[in-house]
């Protein structure tokens, strides 16, 4: 039986299936749409999504959601990275970073799953980085040429997913739901 992953995002289905391929398990893509709470805290969105696309559904499902908080603006745009990036894109948060010395920012992801009649399970992720000077790399997603990886000198725009998901927020996030996922299999 394919694990339902719920997002109308075809990027992140991209770098997911390339995980679950690692580990043999079957993906299956659903588009539903869902109502996504507003939250500070990333785990307060996916929960209930994940609970929603469930009910939907009628199947056990995942979600995932991923926020860059960015030191300097308080944690901003965080859990709202999506509409910040839609509505400035990359070139708008430079400019909000202009003149700024302290660049440094971290990307989280949560994941949560859900089955019928059951809570939904939460899983973190994070990968600690800087603002880039001006976006560099055309892969990705997102605020992903923007964003330099710690202790590296690229980008996630710069990386392949295979490169980005050796240590990525999101894979972070989604390996540790896919060992809990593994194991509960098992038992």
């Amino acid at each position: 039986m394919a694990l339902i992953f719920v997002t109308s995002n075809r990027h992140k289905f991209e770098e997911v299936s390339e995980l679950a391929a690692r580990h043999g398990i079957e993906l299956e893509h659903r588009g539903t749409p869902y109502i996504e709470i507003q939250a500070d805290n990333l785990e307060d969105v996916v929960r209930p999504s994940a609970q929603q696309a469930c009910a939907l559904l009628k199947q056990p499902c995942f979600v995932e959601d991923a926020g860059l908080f960015v030191q300097a603006l308080r944690g901003f745009p965080g859990p709202y990275s999506n509409f910040v990036f839609r509505t400035l894109g990359n070139e708008g948060l430079l400019k909000l970073m202009a003149g700024e010395t302290d660049r440094r920012a971290e990307f989280r992801s949560a994941v949560g799953y859900c089955e019928p009649g059951q809570r939904p399970e939460v899983f973190t992720g994070k990968v600690k980085g800087t603002i880039a000077p001006e976006a560099r790399g055309m892969r990705g997603f997102g605020f992903d040429p923007i964003f330099l990886v710690e202790n590296m000198d690229k980008t996630f725009g710069e990386m392949e997913i295979s490169e980005k998901n050796k240590f990525s927020h999101r894979a972070q996030a989604i390996e540790a739901f896919f060992s809990w996922y593994e194991q509960r299999e098992k038992a």
